[in-house]
């Protein structure tokens, strides 16, 4: 497989243009289940086809089980100088539930370990919203980031996906449903926990200490231009959306042909005014309704602005300037609001 990155990498060389890669991102599975020696290949393979910039952020998304002494030292080898590390939870119960590989131990004694190499830039998950997440718990989960010092945080509300264990279960009441109500309270408790520590809430689910914001995410929700490679990696480059094929084999043999295994999707002017405002609104910069008038045109503007008024009485959301951005308890609605603000 890592012959048919390094390959793929070749066959898209063309497809940011000339513009500088300013951060890579090894993710999309277990990534860290490759060598150091490969990890750096893939980035030396980058940085001969692509403009890499010297400075670029390098983040390795990995499980705790992986981070063992030895592959820490390893990785510290190479250009990687970003972790993001699935914590999860550090209860061991709540890691059972969720079927994870590791154990609490391993969540903290992991965090710890990539600290000591000198790793200063990390991140980790968290989810809440789940049955066996007390209140008291999830203050818990919140305060161990803290007392670790880490300094910056994606956390999610844990989700149902139909054809899982968890909905089969919940289907045939062997497990409670998912509760709404927990799941605001506990997204609560997160942004008035992480506000007071000195944390920067900087898109819905991501929360940073000051200068310590995702580079990579952050070009992301600014709609920057971006290439993946290898199986369901998803590509953008401002006018189409492409997707390669999810089957491994496929995918091969594909690349084996010299051949780049997506399918492309030419986005229409709708198309991207909302995919600005769904990225956009979710982020503390906010969707800039001047921005859509000057890039899109004068009746997408009037459409949103039209769109708003619905929510006018809400309190979900100011208005500075042309700038819309979300406040506190509109966060919690997000994306209903983004969606009533989608254009045809």
């Amino acid at each position: 497989m890592v012959k048919a990155l390094l390959a793929e990498l070749v066959l898209q060389k063309n497809y940011l243009g000339s513009r500088p890669v300013e951060t890579i991102y090894f993710g999309g599975g277990t990534p860290s289940l490759l060598t150091a020696s490969e990890i750096q290949l893939l980035i030396d393979q980058v940085a001969l086809h692509f403009s890499l910039s010297a400075h670029a952020e390098i983040t390795l998304e990995a499980n705790p089980d992986d981070l063992s002494a030895q592959k820490v030292r390893e990785l510290k080898a190479t250009m990687v100088n970003r972790f993001s590390v699935g914590v999860q939870s550090f209860f061991e119960d709540d890691l059972s539930w969720m079927n994870r590989a590791h154990n609490a131990q391993e969540a903290e004694s992991s965090v710890k370990r990539v600290q000591d190499a000198g790793f200063e830039n990390i991140t980790i998950d968290l989810i809440y919203g789940y049955p066996l997440l007390t209140d008291e718990k999830w203050m818990a989960n919140i305060e161990q980031l803290i007392s670790f010092q880490i300094p910056h945080l994606s956390s999610y509300a844990m989700t149902v996906e139909p054809q899982t264990a968890l909905a089969s279960f919940i289907h045939k009441g062997k497990q409670q449903p998912l509760d709404e109500v927990q799941s605001a309270v506990q997204f609560t408790q997160l942004m008035q926990c992480l506000e007071q520590a000195g944390y920067e809430h900087y898109e819905i689910s991501n929360f940073a200490l000051p200068d310590r914001y995702s580079r990579h995410n952050s070009n992301y929700w600014a709609g920057v231009s971006y290439l993946g490679v290898g199986p369901s990696a998803h590509s953008f480059n401002g006018e189409t959306r492409q997707w390669n094929v999810a089957n491994n084999a496929h995918y091969l043999d594909a690349i084996a042909i010299k051949k780049i295994p997506a399918e492309i999707e030419t986005l229409t002017t709708a198309n991207r005014v909302n995919e600005y405002i769904m990225t956009s609104l979710r982020t503390s910069k906010g969707t800039d309704i001047a921005k859509i008038r000057a890039d899109f045109g004068e009746q997408y503007a009037a459409e949103i602005t039209s769109a708003l008024e619905q929510f006018a009485d809400k309190g979900w959301f100011t208005i500075k300037d042309t700038t819309i951005t979300l406040t506190k308890a509109g966060k919690l609605f997000a994306d209903r609001i983004a969606s009533e603000l989608f254009v045809a």
